[in-house]
């Protein structure tokens, strides 16, 4: 191999590794957030997410067109609508977040945009807190949200429709499959595929309600939509836009998009890398349970279960990662069982905080809200 040859495949690795560490540095993922997923993977891993972003904080589904402003604003202040945007161009319409250009009535493109549920609420019942959880909620046109309904997200062979920014709808005879479908652009199919990929987690075992239809059975996917996701989420790779609309639903939600943080967490529960371990069940059995209310102000419980007589350190971090107070000394020997501790943040400000237990080599975190 020549020298030009090989200082070309270097630069390449380098720009690469570049690339990757300046997306690890853009994510603002707080202190501890996904503590105790390490070495996990398949069910065992989608419990554990499910349990670090369940309870979020719930938004009323009237004040989405507000909170749109924060998670959905283009940097010249327009809607971002991904039914109607071509990326590298001029989109065909453009929005504002005004109320003139919210629906209301509309009789074809560019009248109006509205909310859209990615994941139709009829496959949830239109029930809480699903519909206003803005994981899964982006505004759209209104004409094309209509012209999709709700039909299965897929690949178009014959499209009976075509949007103006290339968005379709027609039959599909791929993966499996064979339906109708709507297609939205490869710029943001790993998009879509990341935000199904989180309703399947946020909602695991909270979807007895659920309907069951050609894409999903309650909140698990069915395998021709894991397959084509799992290609989507690769060929369309976390973009500066969702890790910039994580971290704004983060704040209003207080939960995060897992796969949006750690990309690798879908191969490690759908894909190639999914390996069963019984060890992983040994770490489900020190569980820190949800503290209880959360969010509290100012007293809350934080409960956790220990399968035999066990050394074990229970503090509270705020979210820079300083010590706010330890609740039992990591001198302590517990007996097996279900114990609790009450906390009172009496004395500290509104806002985030993380219970962290730690037993032996294994560290279980569980976020709390206060609210004063």
């Amino acid at each position: 191999m020549c020298l030009r040859s090989l200082y070309k495949i270097l630069s390449s690795i380098i720009l690469l590794l570049g690339l990757m560490f300046s997306q690890l540095i853009d994510r603002d993922i707080p202190f501890g957030y996904y503590d105790g997923t390490d070495g996990l993977t398949g069910e065992t891993l989608r419990s554990v997410l499910h349990q670090i972003i369940d309870n979020h904080n719930s938004q009323s589904y009237g004040n989405l067109h507000e909170l749109f402003e924060d998670t959905d604003a283009k940097s010249n202040n327009t809607v971002w609508d991904m039914y109607s945007d071509n990326p590298g161009g001029n989109p065909p319409y453009t929005y504002h977040f005004t109320g003139s250009d919210q629906c209301g009535n509309y009789g074809g493109e560019g009248d109006c945009y509205n909310r859209e549920h990615s994941w139709p609420s009829s496959w949830f019942n239109n029930g809480s807190p699903m519909k206003s959880d803005l994981f899964h909620l982006y505004p759209t046109d209104g004409y094309v949200n209509g012209m999709r309904s709700n039909y299965p997200f897929g690949e178009v062979q014959n499209p009976n429709w075509t949007s103006q920014n290339g968005s379709k709808r027609g039959t599909m005879s791929s993966y499996g499959y064979y339906g109708t479908v709507f297609e939205p652009i490869d710029e943001y199919k790993g998009d879509f595929a990341r935000t199904y990929f989180y309703m399947s987690t946020r909602y695991y075992n909270e979807d007895n309600s659920w309907d069951e239809n050609d894409m999903v059975d309650g909140a698990d996917l069915k395998d021709w939509a894991v397959d084509m996701l799992i290609d989507w989420h690769e060929a369309d790779p976390v973009s500066d836009k969702e890790i910039d609309r994580n971290d704004a639903i983060y704040s209003i939600q207080y939960n995060r998009n897992p796969y949006i943080d750690h990309p690798e967490f879908v191969d490690y529960i759908w894909g190639s890398q999914v390996v069963e371990n019984s060890d992983q069940y040994s770490i489900l059995n020190y569980q820190l349970v949800n503290a209880y209310p959360n969010p509290f102000n100012p007293v809350t419980t934080i409960g956790y279960q220990l399968p035999a007589l066990s050394s074990v350190l229970l503090a509270v971090y705020d979210v820079n990662g300083q010590l706010v107070e330890e609740l039992v000394s990591g001198s302590m020997m517990q007996n097996a069982g279900y114990l609790s501790v009450t906390w009172n943040a009496d004395n500290q400000p509104s806002g985030i905080y993380f219970a962290k237990l730690q037993v032996g080599e294994f560290t279980k975190t569980n976020k709390m809200v206060l609210i004063k």
